[in-house]
């Protein structure tokens, strides 16, 4: 029997789900050859990649990503079975082991023809979206005949689910702050800076990188007042910023806006992460070090908010876009779930979408995807 006779009315045509990211080391020994992956190609000196290395190497040269997605594979294994789901869930990063080609490989072993890939990353831009599809095409062409078919879930970052995620964190992290700043405090959302042009050219029409993280640290900031009682400011700022000091980046970094919020006087400060879906190194470096470091050094009463991690209602998230996503393969019509403005994103992204500032290179899950491998 064929993975396709044994698959679950509601998941067809699916036959498992990919989880694809990042990738990370898992020691000192990988931290440079890591890093090589991740910048293959972009000139980068060896001596920024030491100095990168070194946020590594102060973990141990273990990134926390691995075991994060781990333990969310996990968690989607569990919640799918609870709902009575027979799929199965793989896992294959772009920059580490488990690599897409080989995790590509092992499904089609596994005699699957047909998958939804979801990408750990939760907004509109050309590394966080069209980058990940450029390499599963470099990993679809190296196996070649034989490669399931992947179809990419859209972005989770309208789904309610992951706004409630948000909220918890920031909810918890303001318990944290003394209650006389914590009334005071200002919810600081921070995500991760990239070239001005990028964010300019960031979905269909340009300007999505920022738009979508403006709904989204407006929703929370919403729902955070409903729990709270409290209507809080709010600010978006950026992080871990690379590349030449003349290029544009998107600012404020989070380190200078915390100088601006002490000298304005602001009491604390909650620092919400929605950038990213879980506790990676641009959040455990960036701004459980670096950031709290500032904070402390100002005197700033501060917190940082969890991520979406493994919550269950981020969980739901990505199996609610499964069932969506299949729903729609098979012609049916579907109420898609947002928080509203700018409103959900494309299945299939158009050939203009997020463009590669390098030139262009064949994607998956496009309207300009390249012809898959006779097999």
């Amino acid at each position: 029997m064929s993975s396709s006779d044994s698959v679950d009315s509601r998941l067809a045509p699916y036959e498992a789900l990919l989880v694809v990211s990042f990738g990370g080391p898992e020691g000192q020994e990988d931290v440079i050859p890591f890093l090589e992956n991740v910048t293959r190609g972009k000139g980068i000196p060896t001596e920024r990649l030491e100095e990168v290395g070194e946020h590594y190497r102060a973990f141990g040269g273990k990134s926390p990503i691995n075991d994060q997605n781990r333990s969310l594979v996990a968690g989607l294994e569990h919640r799918l079975s609870e709902m009575g789901l027979s799929i199965p869930v793989y896992w294959g990063n772009r920059n580490w082991d488990p690599y897409l080609s080989d995790e590509l490989r092992r499904m089609a072993a596994d005699g699957i023809t047909r998958a939804a890939a979801f990408v750990t990353s939760a907004y509109s831009s050309y590394s966080g979206c069209r980058q990940y599809r450029e390499d599963l095409a470099e990993a679809v062409v190296a196996m070649g005949p034989g490669v399931p078919r992947i179809d990419r879930l859209r972005h989770c970052f309208d789904q309610p689910g992951f706004i409630a995620a948000n909220v918890d964190g920031v909810v918890g992290a303001l318990g944290e702050i003394p209650a006389e700043s914590a009334e005071r405090a200002r919810l600081v959302y921070v995500t991760h800076s990239i070239p001005v042009s990028m964010a300019q050219t960031s979905g269909p029409a340009g300007g999505a990188y920022v738009a979508q993280h403006e709904a989204v640290a407006r929703t929370v900031t919403e729902q955070v007042a409903a729990r709270t009682g409290v209507e809080y400011q709010y600010d978006l700022v950026y992080c871990s910023r690379s590349g030449p000091p003349d290029m544009p980046w998107l600012e404020p970094d989070i380190n200078d806006h915390l100088e601006a919020l002490a000298a304005a006087g602001v009491p604390g400060v909650v620092m919400a992460p929605i950038g990213f879906l879980s506790d990676h190194m641009e959040v455990a470096y960036d701004l459980d070090t670096e950031a709290l470091d500032t904070a402390a050094r100002l005197g700033l009463s501060a917190a940082r908010a969890a991520t979406a991690g493994t919550h269950p209602d981020f969980v739901d998230t990505v199996v609610d876009l499964l069932l969506e996503r299949a729903a729609v393969e098979r012609g049916e019509s579907v109420t898609r779930s947002s928080i509203g403005p700018p409103g959900p994103s494309h299945d299939v992204c158009p050939a203009a979408c997020c463009p590669n500032p390098r030139g262009p290179k064949p994607a998956l899950c496009g309207t300009d995807e390249p012809p898959y491998p006779r097999s």
